[in-house]
């Protein structure tokens, strides 16, 4: 079959081939053949080392696909069932899944560091990141991580549930829990902070100010529920004019920065809701002061996947796309093909782009 290939941490290009082969689906096991793949700004912060993954690397996390086989233990899917793939999978047995925090389950993130699903050049060994890899035309993942979806939801809009608005729709539905009337601060408007704009809408916020420096992204984030748009440089005539320049009561940071974090902290209000959505990096340190802490009584909070049970909340968000409550198609910058990903991935660099989605053959 047909996958992209990260060879090494740092390289610009992917190896685009067609000699890529899947172990053999082990009992608890369940193969997907991919039908759509999303191109995520954490593909690239995986390609460039910002998030860690073992290399040789099959990339792609955001995706959905047909089951094509089952291990003799799953139950939950069967062959022909239309799925979207969980690049979280959790256990269901250890205290945090239990908990009722399956998206901190550690089991299955460090298993893909050791064990890799797909093969090249004969016998040599890829990895898939966060144990997916839908960058493949199929993948292997534990069941827990191919989540059965109704065969009406189109393959795109079932990727982008896969990652994008659980993660964006998540955080201010399930970390911030947005209060209806309330006011609302996104930093950063690429494809998870404009869900985060989906997520603060459908939860009744009056005000909604989208901040990103690109102006080419003001008009799509008013479209999917910003009530206003501006530039980091704009901000505070915002601020004055939208709360009287007290902040906003919740703040999203979307980037995956120290300094983007800090500016969410300063746009909400004292004793505010400042919620980290962006994946930075490890030795990005963020700076706050003791006494702000204390003293501003604003609550740093991080949301991880949104805070979703996807078991539940992967269906939950395709009723409300049907419902004509998530706005998914707006969403899309450009439908791909496999062959195209690394002008794909060149575009995402470039950050005039949201989702583009790769369509499989």
């Amino acid at each position: 079959m047909r996958a992209a290939l990260l060879h090494a941490v740092g390289d610009d290009k992917l190896d685009i081939r067609d000699d890529v082969t899947l172990t053999p689906v082990g009992p608890t096991d369940v193969r997907v053949r991919i039908r759509a793949t999303g191109v995520c700004h954490s593909d690239l912060s995986a390609m460039s080392g910002v998030l860690p993954q073992p290399v040789p690397l099959v990339p792609g996390h955001e995706g959905a696909g047909e089951v094509v086989e089952v291990g003799e233990h799953v139950s939950s899917v069967q062959p022909g069932d239309h799925v979207i793939i969980n690049w979280r999978p959790s256990c269901q047995a250890c205290e945090l899944c239990l908990g009722g925090q399956p998206y901190l389950c550690m089991k299955y993130v460090i298993e893909a560091f050791t064990k890799g699903n797909f093969r090249f050049g004969g016998d040599q060994t890829a990895y898939g990141m966060a144990g997916c890899g839908t960058w493949a035309e199929e993948i292997v993942v534990p069941w827990q991580g191919a989540i059965k979806i109704d065969t009406d939801i189109s393959w795109e809009a079932a990727a982008l549930i896969g990652c994008g608005i659980t993660t964006g729709v998540g955080a201010a539905l399930n970390t911030a829990k947005v209060r209806p009337g309330s006011t609302v601060a996104v930093v950063g408007c690429g494809g998870v902070g404009l869900s985060v704009i989906q997520g603060a809408r459908v939860s009744g916020a009056r005000t909604i100010l989208a901040i990103d420096p690109l102006e080419s992204k003001h008009e799509l984030a008013k479209k999917v529920g910003a009530t206003h748009a501006v530039t980091p440089e704009q901000v505070p005539e915002a601020l004055n004019e939208l709360t009287a320049g007290g902040g906003f009561d919740y703040g999203f940071e979307v980037v995956g920065k120290a300094a983007t974090i800090q500016s969410a902290w300063q746009v909400t209000r004292a004793g505010g809701e400042v919620i980290v959505v962006g994946a930075g990096a490890v030795d990005d340190m963020v700076s706050i002061s003791a006494f702000s802490l204390l003293f501003e009584g604003k609550n740093l909070l991080s949301s991880l996947y949104g805070e979703a049970d996807v078991r539940h909340a992967f269906p939950y968000f395709a009723k409300l796309y049907k419902a004509g409550q998530l706005d998914l198609e707006s969403m899309i910058s450009a439908r791909i093909r496999l062959a195209d990903l690394n002008d794909a991935v060149a575009a995402l660099k470039g950050g005039e782009v949201l989702r583009q989605i790769v369509l499989m053959d």
